[in-house]
């Protein structure tokens, strides 16, 4: 839960800054800098809407809180957490298998919904929990987590397996996307029907990343502890970083940084400035830094 409270102050602060940015002088046009989502009331800069989105944060992470959805879930995953747990310390490798094909089947739903039927495995305007409900989502990815933790593949199964499983990930995502997009009826939704993190061509590409990274022995005193230090920033290094998007993209555009160059750049640049962030956060706020980053060094911890 202190995830959630950490959520919640990051949240705070930034529907606080259409309002205070506003009473520094700076228009709507640096608030679509800074947020590029920001829905029309935010570009209204009012104190009373800033006040009206905090009352609502136990429901809604807002447009210009867009990342925090994953809040919400992470904390749904900590809810099911003990239920799940007491099944994987049961279940055989065998039923955790079968427990994987059928969400990698699941997983398939929403291009099924889209090309197949709406109505598919008894989904319907009544009923949202298909036949394969319980076992998509997230849960899927915690269950793939544990189970590849213990195995292990050689060099030559990352090349012979991984290689053509992510290749066959990526080129699913990218054709698919020019697909989707070329489409007269293409809306928002359907845009991002390939984006889905829930789905078939993402499992691909995770699963041979995951256990390439699992290979690469890393030596270095200074890279492990970089590595130890990112670990400890990650969540607030997340929590932060939707601050910088926006402007480190203005930025890459600046200094003319070529097109096809500047999404990537700028995500450099970005993750790189919210590391600084959450770093500074991390050692100065001492054990507050849980709360408001969700990350705290441990003997600060045992300390407070």
């Amino acid at each position: 839960m202190r995830r959630f409270y950490a959520k919640c102050l990051v949240d705070k602060y930034s529907l606080f800054a259409p309002w205070l940015l506003g009473v520094l002088g700076f228009g709507s046009d640096v608030v679509l800098s800074f947020f590029p989502y920001a829905g029309k009331d935010f570009l209204t800069q009012s104190l009373g809407v800033s006040l009206r989105h905090i009352a609502l944060l136990p429901f809604d992470f807002s447009t210009i809180g867009l990342h925090l959805w994953y809040i919400y879930m992470i904390i749904g995953l900590y809810l099911y957490m003990p239920i799940f747990s007491c099944w994987i310390g049961k279940a055989s490798d065998k039923a955790k298998r079968n427990f994987l094909i059928a969400w990698a089947i699941a997983s398939c739903a929403p291009y099924l919904h889209q090309f197949v039927s709406p109505n598919i495995w008894g989904t319907c305007s009544w009923n949202q929990f298909g036949m394969l409900y319980y076992f998509a989502g997230y849960n899927g990815y915690l269950l793939l987590g544990h189970y590849l933790r213990e195995k292990s593949w050689s060099s030559r199964q990352v090349c012979l397996i991984g290689i053509p499983m992510f290749v066959a990930g990526y080129l699913l995502t990218y054709f698919g996307r020019e697909y989707i997009l070329s489409l007269p009826d293409c809306d928002e939704n359907m845009a991002e029907l390939f984006w889905t993190n829930n789905s078939v061509n993402v499992m691909m590409m995770v699963v041979p990343l995951f256990m390439a990274c699992k290979l690469v022995k890393i030596r270095s005193a200074r890279a492990r502890a970089l590595l130890a230090n990112l670990t400890l920033c990650g969540f607030g290094i997340y929590m932060v970083h939707y601050f910088f998007i926006g402007y480190s993209v203005i930025i890459m555009r600046w200094i003319g940084v070529p097109v096809c160059l500047q999404i990537p750049c700028a995500a450099v640049l970005a993750f790189a400035v919210s590391w600084i962030a959450a770093a500074a956060g991390t050692k100065y706020l001492g054990k507050y830094s849980i709360w408001i980053l969700g990350s705290c060094r441990r003997e600060k911890i045992r300390k407070g």
